[in-house]
């Protein structure tokens, strides 16, 4: 299939690197823009990634100073502020996919589309590690008649490595903006303070200190399951692997309750796990989302629309790629 080149707007970072080598392995004659502010570092990142080519971007120009190339998507992995990217890929009626603004954030993004909602597709990606937990858990939903309460908490090793433009959106999210959505018998609250203090228990079962934390998988996994409770967590620390005397990894926790299609309660827990850290895990979502909006995936391209990842992508191939990357779902005791 020929393509007009994906751009990878900070495409240099460490999330971009990660997607373009998944791209690179699953589609060995894709082109690739490495965009990045600096020049030199995005030229090396697309001679490591072959088939690519490193580009420097510009924000202020409309164009965001690529002239009249065409492109086939468009992946920004940090916080474009001016949303340029996004007025870039919409002046090209490309698809766009973001994974940096937080749920706060939404607005810029949300009447971009509105204003030209037959253009191109747009997704709002930051759920956490982009699939790595809605997907999962509307898997483990199937088996309930009537989920109740999810639970998720995402375990981050102090020795993961993630780039500055992740380490700028874990601090923006969890310093600067005050407040986590929930919801809470039916309703959405923001808890803030002593309220936004959580925990939950590792892989190991051990109990890890957590903050209440805002991604869309909240307003997401809500919707799509109409459980009257959600909340999403976040710890900082040591990962199960790592205390047992292995190397770190990134973990999420996925815990629901409800009814089974008998009439039972049911209690599920899970555990995804990346021994690698977060970031092959977004990566991995967002190479696979633009597979799916460009067709490269061997499907139709997606149509214009405003989508979250999981609204994309397929479960099975998902979870094939992930184990593909080394990515591991392991069952866990409920009790």
């Amino acid at each position: 299939m020929s393509i007009n080149p994906i751009l990878l707007v900070g495409g240099s970072g460490t999330v971009g690197q990660w997607t373009a080598r998944l791209l690179r392995q699953a589609h060995p004659d894709v082109p690739l823009l490495i965009g990045g502010r600096d020049l030199a570092k995005a030229e090396a990142v697309a001679k490591e990634v072959g088939g690519a080519e490193g580009v420097v971007i510009d924000l202020r120009a409309s164009d965001l100073g690529l002239g009249e190339r065409a492109v086939s998507a468009v992946a920004v992995l940090f916080m474009d502020e001016r949303t340029a990217s996004l007025r870039f890929a919409q002046s090209r009626g490309v698809p766009h996919i973001s994974i940096s603004p937080g749920i706060i954030e939404m607005g810029p993004e949300v009447a971009a589309y509105i204003h030209s909602p037959t253009v191109a597709p747009v997704v709002l990606g930051t759920e956490w590690l982009v699939g790595a937990t809605t997907i999962p858990t509307l898997e483990f939903a199937k088996t309930f008649s009537r989920v109740d309460e999810i639970a998720v908490g995402a375990l981050l090793d102090e020795e993961d490595a993630w780039g500055p433009a992740a380490d700028a959106d874990l601090e923006r999210q969890t310093k600067t903006l005050p407040a986590a959505l929930a919801r809470q018998d039916g309703a959405y609250v923001w808890r803030v303070g002593d309220d936004a203090k959580t925990e939950f228990r590792a892989a190991d079962g051990t109990t890890m200190a957590a903050s209440a934390f805002s991604v869309y998988d909240v307003v997401g996994l809500a919707t799509a399951t109409g459980a009257p409770n959600v909340r999403f967590s976040l710890a900082l620390g040591m990962s199960s692997t790592r205390r047992r005397g292995e190397p770190m990894s990134t973990e999420i926790i996925i815990e629901l309750s409800g009814v089974d299609y008998a009439g039972k309660a049911l209690r599920t827990r899970h555990a995804v796990v990346h021994p690698e850290g977060q970031m092959p895990l977004t990566g991995l979502g967002v190479a696979m989302v633009l597979e799916r909006l460009t067709g490269l995936d061997g499907k139709t391209p997606s149509p214009a629309g405003l989508y979250f990842p999981y609204q994309l992508l397929d479960p099975a191939a998902y979870f094939a790629r992930l184990k593909q990357i080394g990515g591991v779902i392991l069952p866990l005791d409920a009790a």
